[in-house]
């Protein structure tokens, strides 16, 4: 009889821990719950994108370079729904960022402007890495956003640097002038052969 009292005073503990750990449990996942809404507000609303092409130059190059025109097209729609849908996106910009370094036109094949993709590149592969971690960090993904725009930005006043500075007229004798100032094309200077001397 006292073993059965003990057993039943056992079991009824049993269940009353169980019941708190579960209603602990269901706190703690709605908890979880709001902060995830919370977050995805949080970066729904910022995710927003320059993606009109800022300059004359930036919008002829939609049409010559293909990777330039998907990378904008990519970054203009805007994921909807669920936070996995802004996972999915951070993982296309990301891949359409690294193709900008295989085709750019032959003009703009120059170490300022690769060097604008690399930074750009980085942004872009930074938002995807902090946007797909367990708890992402919305204030990390929010400035990688203003980041991403400002390095687009910079990237289109380059391009357009560029086109400016190769309108620009060579006056006649500048070419003879630059190529004058051309150390790499000096003369060098010749050291006389002392034998030579002494025969004088």
């Amino acid at each position: 009889m006292k073993s059965t009292s003990a057993a039943l005073i056992v079991l009824f503990f049993i269940i009353l821990s169980c019941k708190k750990d579960d209603k602990q449990h269901y706190v703690e996942t709605q908890r979880d719950l709001k902060k995830k809404e919370i977050i995805f507000a949080n970066i729904n609303k910022s995710w927003v994108f320059n993606s009109i092409p800022s300059n004359p130059t930036a919008q002829n190059l939609t049409t010559n370079w293909t990777e330039w025109r998907i990378f904008l097209d990519e970054i203009s729609r805007k994921p909807k729904s669920t936070i996995l849908a802004f996972q999915q996106k951070a993982k296309n910009l990301s891949q359409k960022a690294a193709d900008l370094r295989l085709n750019i036109p032959a003009a703009f094949k120059n170490p300022a402007l690769k060097s604008r993709i690399s930074v750009l590149l980085t942004k872009v592969n930074m938002l995807e890495l902090y946007i797909n971690l367990s708890k992402i960090p919305d204030n990390k993904v929010i400035e990688l956003i203003t980041q991403i725009n400002i390095e687009i930005n910079a990237l289109q006043l380059q391009m357009n640097e560029i086109t400016v500075k190769s309108e620009i007229k060579v006056e006649e004798g500048e070419e003879d002038l630059i190529r004058m100032m051309d150390t790499t094309r000096a003369v060098p200077s010749v050291v006389p052969d002392p034998t030579l001397l002494e025969l004088n």
